[in-house]
């Protein structure tokens, strides 16, 4: 993604969003620190969408049945310093 300046992306707003819409995002620097992103609409629709892990954990369709049990034994050996 490449990153723009503020004052540059006031003087060229429109190639901006030109390119956001053809898959380009750009990164808005102020003072060399990021600050916005602008992407296209459609983009950002997807993102807003996503759900989050807890929701998708809740919808799980299958039942408890269906989750394999966890082992008692640790993952990785543990060392006593």
């Amino acid at each position: 993604m490449r990153e723009i300046q503020l004052k540059d992306a006031k003087a060229s707003l429109s190639a901006v969003i030109d390119q956001a819409m053809e898959g380009h995002p750009a990164i808005i620097t102020r003072h060399g620190r990021k600050q916005a992103v602008v992407l296209s609409f459609e983009d950002y629709e997807k993102l807003a969408n996503v759900p989050s892990f807890g929701r998708l954990l809740s919808s799980f369709p299958g039942d408890e049945a269906d989750i394999p049990p966890r082992s008692a034994r640790p993952s990785r050996s543990v060392v006593d310093f």
